[in-house]
């Protein structure tokens, strides 16, 4: 059976920011329990394995007592019927997020019943994207302002 009650908040997560943790804060202020999906593509190479995001994802929001992480390869949506999970928690940042999501919302809605449901972005953080992020810390920038620090700290780690 699948509840309204759970929800889940999928992505690539490599790293997480600080737009991907106020979207899921909202979602747990919003469902009884949400799941962190970390996307398992094998066609992409993260900077981060799944493991070290879901450890990073756990540190970011395990003061939440009904949030979880877990990863998934697939479509999303037989992920979300296997789990019994009746809706998706996505976070958009601009009107180009929206065009990209609406029709994966329709379809998954299509093809499980599915919900999506839109939490538009702090606008602190509407410019703020993992691979962005990314390529400026690879660049020398100061990403200090977009992660929490045992995320940055993690980054910093990985590039050296």
């Amino acid at each position: 059976m699948i509840t309204a009650m759970r929800a889940v908040c999928p992505g690539s997560f490599d790293p997480m920011t600080l737009g991907h943790v106020d979207v899921v804060r909202r979602a747990a202020a919003m469902f009884d329990e949400v799941v962190v999906a970390v996307a398992v593509n094998p066609a992409k190479q993260g900077l981060f394995t799944v493991d070290e995001r879901r450890d990073l994802i756990a540190g970011a929001v395990g003061d939440l007592p009904n949030v979880t992480t877990a990863a998934f390869s697939g479509l999303l949506v037989d992920w979300c019927r296997e789990q019994g999970v009746g809706v998706i928690a996505k976070g958009l940042r601009s009107d180009t997020d929206y065009a990209y999501e609406l029709p994966m919302a329709q379809m998954n809605r299509h093809l499980t019943g599915v919900d999506t449901v839109f939490l538009t972005a702090d606008p602190a953080h509407t410019f703020v994207s993992s691979s962005l992020v990314k390529e400026v810390a690879r660049g020398g920038g100061d990403v200090s302002a977009f992660l929490t620090p045992a995320v940055l700290d993690a980054l910093r780690t990985k590039l050296g």
